[in-house]
């Protein structure tokens, strides 16, 4: 029983090119996506899926120099490049990840991919109804679960988002979700423009200097309860429907 992550990432962003290589407390914003993953139990494998597109060669030359799996396919139909990803590299479950977020959850993720594993789901993910900050969000599911997304997949939004077919046919698909304690879904830590981007810099600069480990979810709270400006830097980048009250 083997579970890979597959990140999805790419240098093309209108609204951020290149925000990947984003500098943040000395590496790149990727370094930091795939740097949490490695502090989990339950994945196998790291994947980065990327373009075709000559923009992401940059990110294929980083990911050879850092030791990561590399995956090349589809700009627009994200889709069927999880599915030729999950094919050049096999397992029985995915985790879909994306680059935006620098504080994504190793517990979370970890939670997630136990509730798919122990409970009998073909899909399990934290935001159905969303309960944790955006930017931890997480989902997994199984790589049938993929496989039949790929082949019955009609719509350009299904084909982009990946897993929408599964969320549009629960009649198919046993869907599980994984809620916080607390709920703080209007905190925004995901990072899609500047603004995003000046957030995760300021917290940094508020961490413990005595902490060099990675930055968990109960001590950015704390930070930004000691720092309730830091919350302000961009509480007016639009928000994802799915995180809008």
């Amino acid at each position: 029983m083997s579970v890979n992550a597959i990140i999805q990432a790419r240098c093309g962003s209108t609204r951020f090119p290149a925000k990947v290589f984003a500098d943040i407390d000395g590496k790149p914003l990727i370094w930091h996506v795939v740097d949490r993953l490695k502090h989990t139990n339950k994945i196998d494998k790291i994947i980065i899926a990327t373009t075709v597109s000559s923009k992401d060669d940059r990110i294929e030359e980083w990911c050879r120099e850092n030791g990561v799996d590399c995956f090349r396919g589809s700009e627009e139909n994200v889709l069927n490049r999880y599915y030729s990803a999950s094919e050049a590299f096999p397992s029985d479950y995915v985790v879909r990840i994306t680059a935006d977020d620098p504080f994504k959850e190793p517990a979370v993720i970890d939670a997630v991919i136990t509730k798919l594993l122990e409970e009998g789901f073909d899909h399990v993910t934290n935001n159905l109804p969303p309960s944790f900050p955006e930017g931890l969000d997480c989902e997994a599911f199984r790589k049938s679960a993929l496989d039949r997304s790929e082949k019955e997949a009609e719509t350009d939004f299904e084909r982009e988002h990946v897993t929408q077919y599964i969320y549009h046919h629960p009649e198919i698909f046993k869907i599980g979700n994984v809620s916080c304690d607390r709920q703080l879904s209007h905190l925004r830590w995901t990072i899609d423009k500047e603004a995003d981007l000046e957030m995760v810099r300021a917290v940094y600069a508020h961490r413990n200097p005595e902490n060099r480990g990675i930055l968990l979810m109960e001590e950015i709270l704390q930070i930004l309860k000691d720092n309730p400006e830091i919350e302000k830097i961009n509480s007016e980048v639009e928000r994802s429907a799915m995180y809008k009250s």
